[in-house]
């Protein structure tokens, strides 16, 4: 390959794909590194942790990519008010997608109505920003899953999404088929959590993903294989 020539890498599979900038010690330095990856990658947006979005609205500035951020993130353990207010700062900063954690101990308990609450603030408080609904999967059966697509869908969210990749598994082919199920054409679905290889992705896309979130990027769109 001559020097200066791109190396070669899935053009469409990257435009589907949240490139993702959440580790605790990341320095703006670096979030303008991966924010420039990701113009020239053309990914379809960065996510980083709300302390960034500025940073990373300024450094995606007229590139038409997404500026995603984390709500109630990891952990989703915090109030419908707080995850509102997040919301609301979020957006006021640059935000354009907001991937909200539920409250994952409501759905245990089987109180879909503090779920339903949230999600309903969230929505309301993005003012017409794409929300995402996170699930985080690894701690949900195939009924409670199902239950909370129905409630994101019926409230007008624009993805149900599986994993933070901070729980103890991800994304399945499994999770996805139902997800997508249950939403059919109506919102979207978002994988996240281990994805490691152009393979998996594709994999996750052919299951019925139309979204993707993961660190590793760059490696997996430029994976022959």
């Amino acid at each position: 390959m001559a020097d200066g020539e791109a190396k070669p890498y899935d053009r469409e599979l990257a435009a589907i794909i949240d490139h993702t900038v959440m580790q605790p010690d990341v320095t703006r330095q670096e979030i303008r590194r991966q924010c420039e990856l990701a113009r020239e990658y053309g990914f379809a947006g960065v996510c980083v942790n709300p302390v960034h979005i500025p940073l990373a609205a300024e450094a995606l500035a007229g590139s038409g990519l997404n500026v995603c951020t984390g709500i109630g993130f990891p952990l989703g353990a915090s109030s419908s008010l707080m995850k509102a207010l997040e919301t609301r700062d979020a957006v006021a900063a640059g935000a354009t997608e907001i991937d909200m954690v539920i409250n994952v101990g409501a759905v245990k308990e089987g109180d879909f109505a503090t779920v339903e609450r949230e999600i309903e603030s969230v929505i309301r408080a993005a003012a017409g920003n794409t929300v995402k609904v996170l699930l985080e999967i690894c701690y949900l059966n195939e009924p409670e899953i199902v239950e909370v697509c129905r409630i994101a869908l019926r409230l007008g969210a624009d993805f149900v999404k599986t994993s933070t990749g901070f729980g103890p598994s991800g994304a399945t082919v499994e999770a996805i088929r139902l997800m997508r199920k249950t939403v059919g054409s109506r919102a979207g679905v978002k994988a996240a959590g281990g994805i490691g290889s152009r393979q998996q992705a594709l994999e996750l896309v052919r299951a019925g993903a139309n979204r993707l979130g993961m660190s590793r990027s760059v490696e997996v769109v430029s994976d022959p294989g």
